[in-house]
């Protein structure tokens, strides 16, 4: 399977957080799957980060790097099929995310059940 992790549940699996379900730490650990990141979670991640909303480990860059993900760039094509998504949603960097779910076949997976709502490019983590 081909996976792409959201914000919260990339910034919880570098925490090794409890809050991370079971099951996504299972499917992220799984060596059979390719997981990805995007480099819209990261622009959302720094920007929180500079306006004070979100806190970020000092060796958050050091955990980042260990890890084995398949980095996924913003494209054109990604920019384009946010325009055919619903507006079940209106956060634009979780809209992106989708999009680029769908794009490229990927299995967003979130723990937002109104993104769960896009349906079959994403997996919903309870």
């Amino acid at each position: 399977m081909k996976l792409l992790l959201d914000t919260h549940i990339l910034l919880w699996w570098l925490a090794n957080d409890p809050a991370l379900p079971p099951l996504g730490r299972q499917l992220i650990a799984d060596p059979n799957h390719a997981v990805f990141l995007s480099a819209v979670t990261l622009w959302e991640i720094w920007l929180k980060h500079s306006i004070g909303k979100l806190t970020l480990p000092v060796d958050f860059e050091e955990r980042l790097a260990k890890e084995q993900f398949e980095s996924l760039p913003l494209a054109a094509a990604h920019t384009k099929a946010v325009a055919s998504l619903p507006w079940i949603h209106r956060d634009p960097f979780d809209r992106m995310l989708v999009a680029q779910a769908m794009t490229a076949n990927l299995k967003l997976l979130t723990v937002n059940d109104t993104l769960a709502s896009y349906g079959s490019m994403t997996l919903f983590l309870h």
